[in-house]
């Protein structure tokens, strides 16, 4: 089995910053692409940012220029780093992984359980 493990989320001002967590664990033997997630209330989810395991990044055109997406291969985990955050920021993060178990066929996908950001204006 494969947990995501998300961490970072909270409340902060417009204009603040705060850096999303999220760690890999389980029966992993590699994992490729890693993104983050975002679902505000009566809304889709939308993707924020990726990156693949080279270190390829994409955006989502709302958030290009103040989020930071790196990962740590050694620690399986993919952060974000959220820089002069805006009150439509405010939505539940969520952590996927394209995960190769150990001992499987191929590429599955993960989810994290979810980390609430509100952002007060």
């Amino acid at each position: 089995q494969v947990q995501l493990v998300e961490s970072g989320g909270g409340l902060v001002q417009a204009g603040g910053s705060l850096r999303l967590s999220c760690a890999a664990s389980g029966s992993i033997f590699s994992i490729n692409g890693m993104g983050w997630y975002r679902q505000a209330p009566g809304k889709q989810r939308e993707l924020v940012a990726g990156i693949t395991s080279r270190g390829s990044r994409n955006y989502a055109d709302s958030v290009k220029g103040r989020f930071t997406i790196s990962r740590d291969n050694a620690k399986n985990t993919v952060y974000l780093q959220m820089n002069s955050l805006k009150a439509e920021d405010t939505a539940d993060y969520y952590c996927n992984a394209r995960v190769f178990r150990s001992g499987s066929s191929g590429y599955s996908d993960y989810w994290g359980q979810g980390t609430q950001v509100t952002v007060s204006s």
